[in-house]
């Protein structure tokens, strides 16, 4: 059956009346960004025909991705240069998941060592945030390593230092690699992670990032939705 209104099918098994029908019983969808909607600097030709046909059955929906490098804004401002408007309610990431879980469970928590991009870092600083120094003598309360295209040696060293001395250790995402465009290898958390552990022996006490549930409850929160349970028809 035509899906899109252009020249983007999907083969499905059920007639519009029952599509319609499962469709009316979604209020919001979570889309992954990177290798869903685009790939690296290329826009998927299915994206925009598939955010129209949400918008025209009256679904909601929030971008979220794991890669924690960018910020929201940067992220806004990656999705309009592709065509495609947003707002900052609209976009969840891996970073923002990771605030809200150490809000939620280590109140405690004020003063972080973030292994991570600038933009990264300064989410949590305007989150509230102290950030310390790559300095043995400014002693964090916890550990953030995330996707950091700017990974320096001796921070490196800095995260394992305070890996090995018991601080608690959140990590952004699971990902080994980044998806990418580029004739390149885009070395991610997970990999950093592992680099930590070989040297200390010290895993992160809490992955966050998809598929780790704590991924979806800011969008569940903020939308008042809950998780969808399938088949929503079986007819």
């Amino acid at each position: 059956m035509k899906l899109f209104d252009s020249d983007f099918e999907i083969l499905t098994p059920h007639s519009e009346e029952i599509l319609a029908r499962r469709l009316a019983g979604i209020r919001h969808v979570a889309l992954d960004m990177d290798g869903t909607i685009y790939m690296g600097s290329t826009l998927f030709g299915f994206t925009v025909p598939f955010l129209e046909k949400l918008r025209s059955a009256g679904i909601g929906y929030s971008f979220l991705t794991n890669n924690p490098s960018k910020s929201i804004g940067d992220y806004i401002d990656k999705l309009r240069g592709l065509g495609i408007e947003c707002s900052p309610e609209e976009m969840y990431t891996s970073s923002l998941a990771t605030i809200d879980y150490i809000r939620a469970n280590h109140p405690d928590i004020h003063r972080l060592f973030i292994l991570g991009t600038p933009s990264m870092v300064q989410e949590f600083r305007t989150a509230g945030f102290e950030i310390t120094e790559a300095s043995a003598e400014d002693e964090p309360d916890g550990l953030i390593v995330g996707f950091d295209m700017t990974l320096d040696y001796e921070r490196l060293c800095c995260a394992s230092w305070w890996a090995s001395r018991g601080k608690p250790y959140f990590a952004t995402n699971p990902d080994r690699v980044c998806p990418t465009d580029r004739q390149t290898v885009l070395v991610d958390c997970g990999a950093i992670c592992k680099c930590i552990e070989w040297a200390t022996g010290r895993c992160p006490d809490i992955v966050l990032g998809k598929p780790d549930k704590n991924m979806l409850s800011g969008i569940t929160a903020r939308y008042a939705v809950r998780p969808a349970a399938y088949p929503l028809d079986t007819a």
